[in-house]
């Protein structure tokens, strides 16, 4: 990109000197600075361009490498600067469309579990997570990331695996349990058996898969050069059939000038621009130009479950209480002690009951045990709140226990008044209000496979399925599995867009033809690995981003052949010596003005279609919390 720069702006100081000199009456000496300019700023490209050659590649630059090469021989360094002018602009917008490259691997290797706690004999020892050996025994501390592989030996703690799995709930860990590196240990600690050494353990995998991904997607053929397959002969063709009939090598020169693909350099990049200019108004962050052009294509869309289709955090779904007692007045004492737990689902629940309209009373000794429930006193009673382990032991009276977990939501909290057990409180994800308006419209936009993955249990993935109409889904999957399912689809044809929002989807992400990455809560690696960026907390951009690919292809390729149109006639008006190569200069500049206006329509606004309401960004929240 500098290099480009650099010799955009020599080739212009090149030019705006030889005009000096020539207005201070030095006709020679301009011309004297003219062909050095040209021979200066041409070489780099004639030299990428020849090596290019050699290597069997001969893209839209041939044209305009025997432009430059032609005004030299004859003479004609003012034509030789235009071109290397055009040329120069066109790769520099070029470069800026396509932007930079991803980092997800780097930010996945560098989150990734670092140290871990070997218990020998009764000491603790600190040693680097890729020192552990399969069969040691291991600490486990709250907050640590579990190092490797292996099961648990003793001791109970709360797990956060959406680093791996993508779902909130998280996993109660206890002797037996099977513990993948990369998890996140909540407030308690354990022990735990390595089955894995570091590199071969579960986040170790992810990385790889990435990685591998990442390696495995083919660069995009740039659309100018897919056109010059055919155009460049055909230039080469007129060319001697103009020397041929008229033995006049500036002919040649002539017609390789008006020939000279400039527009089908600067159409697309000045596009692509446009259209992730007006995507980044839609607050969609489009990575690259090739990113874009793919969009356009796009047919196939797979979404992720947790944070993607639905918001990603849970909320009170279902309160349930034993016979004969007031929901109201056993939410309100709830919520009175729950103001004093550091639990994230606490919070919920006290939002929850404050949104009902309803004040929460005063509450006195109030004492957590941390991960596991709350208990204190709310107008006289006593009042527990928390994980079935936490509040069934103080009760006296649960009759109505079966009753009470007879739903299915795999979070729970149970409440106690005064030794009995009165309520749970289920807590569950809820889906975004604007899934069923954003798969109509991909719908319309031509995509023919809509498809959800997710790592989460059947029977739920089945039931969020049902309520956003998609036909097909995929339960219990982990991440080598979802980049499986998108290799598929790619080997059908297909091309296809994968959305999604954690870790454990950056593999697929990276696999598919475009990753799109729901970054209004942080994004990070998983933003890293997304080819698209989505910063408003809202699906809606994805099917507009989409329209305004193909919309932004549409004008680019409109550009092209339009551009090649005039091109084509400048040919043929020059091939009959009716144009000489300063003047079919100018006349390609003309062209290129005209393809540039048309091209920068891409960045105005779309009025056709449904277009983004105002999104509501919001504050990043924590990583999952235990259940209760």
């Amino acid at each position: 990109m500098r290099m480009r720069v650099f010799s955009l702006l020599a080739t212009i100081a090149f030019m705006l000197a030889a005009a000096i000199v020539r207005v201070l009456g030095d006709a020679h000496a301009a011309q004297i600075v003219l062909r050095v300019g040209v021979v200066c700023t041409g070489f780099p490209i004639v030299w990428r361009t020849t090596k290019g050659m050699l290597r069997g590649k001969f893209a839209s630059d041939v044209v305009a490498m025997l432009s430059i090469v032609g005004a030299v021989l004859l003479d004609q360094p003012i034509v030789g600067l235009v071109i290397v002018l055009m040329q120069t602009g066109g790769e520099a917008l070029e470069r800026y469309a396509e932007g930079r490259a991803s980092a997800a691997v780097r930010a996945l290797e560098a989150a990734a579990p670092r140290s871990a706690h070997r218990v020998d004999a009764d000491d603790v020892v600190d040693i680097p997570a890729s020192a552990v050996a399969i069969g040691d025994l291991l600490l486990v501390r709250p907050g640590d990331l579990v190092p490797c592989d292996g099961s648990v030996v003793d001791g109970e703690s709360d797990l956060d695996t959406s680093s791996l799995t993508g779902e909130a709930a998280p996993l109660r860990a206890t002797a037996g349990t099977l513990v993948l590196s990369g998890m996140v240990n909540g407030l308690g600690s354990f022990r735990m058996r390595a089955s894995a050494i570091a590199e071969q353990s579960q986040y170790a995998r992810v990385v790889e898969l990435v990685r591998s991904a990442q390696a495995s997607k083919s660069p995009l053929q740039r659309m100018a050069d897919r056109y010059a397959v055919w155009f460049t002969p055909i230039t080469l063709a007129a060319c001697a059939i103009a020397v041929a009939i008229s033995h006049d090598w500036t002919r040649a020169l002539a017609v390789l000038v008006v020939a000279t693909p400039c527009p089908l350099i600067l159409a697309t990049p000045v596009a692509i621009i446009g259209g992730i200019s007006q995507a980044a108004k839609n607050f969609v962050i489009v990575r690259h130009g090739g990113a874009l052009e793919r969009l356009g294509k796009i047919d196939a869309v797979v979404f992720d479950k947790t944070g993607t289709i639905t918001v990603g955090k849970p909320s009170v779904a279902t309160v349930r209480t034993a016979p004969g007692e007031d929901r109201a007045t056993l939410l309100q004492y709830a919520a009175a002690i729950e103001q004093y737990s550091s639990h994230s689902l606490a919070r919920v629940l006290v939002d929850y009951t404050r949104d009902s309209g309803r004040e929460i009373p005063a509450s006195v000794d109030c004492r957590e045990t941390p991960g596991r429930g709350i208990a204190g006193s709310v107008n006289g009673h006593a009042v527990y709140v928390g994980a079935r382990s936490f509040v069934v032991p103080m009760c006296v009276e649960t009759t109505s226990l079966e009753s009470l977990e007879a739903g299915a939501a795999e979070l729970r909290a149970y409440v106690g008044v005064d030794k009995r057990l009165v309520a749970v409180v289920e807590y569950a994800d809820q889906l975004r209000p604007e899934v069923g308006s954003v798969i109509d419209a991909l719908t319309h936009e031509g995509v023919r496979q809509i498809a959800l993955l997710s790592g989460d249990h059947a029977a739920t993935v089945e039931e969020f399925a049902r309520r956003a109409r998609l036909p097909e889904f995929h339960a219990d999957m982990l991440p080598s599995d979802k980049v499986r399912f998108i290799e598929r689809l790619r080997r059908e044809g297909r091309v296809v867009m994968m959305i999604g929002d954690g870790i454990n989807d950056a593999p697929a992400l990276s696999s598919a033809d475009d990753g799109v990455a729901m970054a209004a809560h942080g994004g990070g690696i998983t933003a890293e690995a997304a080819d698209v960026v989505v910063l408003a907390d809202s699906l809606e951009g994805v099917p507009e981003v989409v329209r305004i690919a193909r919309r932004t292809i549409r004008i680019a390729r409109q550009s092209i052949w339009v551009g090649l149109g005039l091109s084509a006639v400048a040919m043929l008006v020059a091939a009959l010596g009716a144009l000489p190569p300063i003047a079919g200069a100018v006349a390609q500049e003309a062209v290129d003005v005209a393809v540039i206006l048309n091209a920068l329509r891409a960045s105005t606004t779309i009025r056709e279609g449904v277009g983004l309401n105002v999104p509501t960004f919001r504050h990043p929240v924590s990583a999952a919390t235990p259940p209760r």
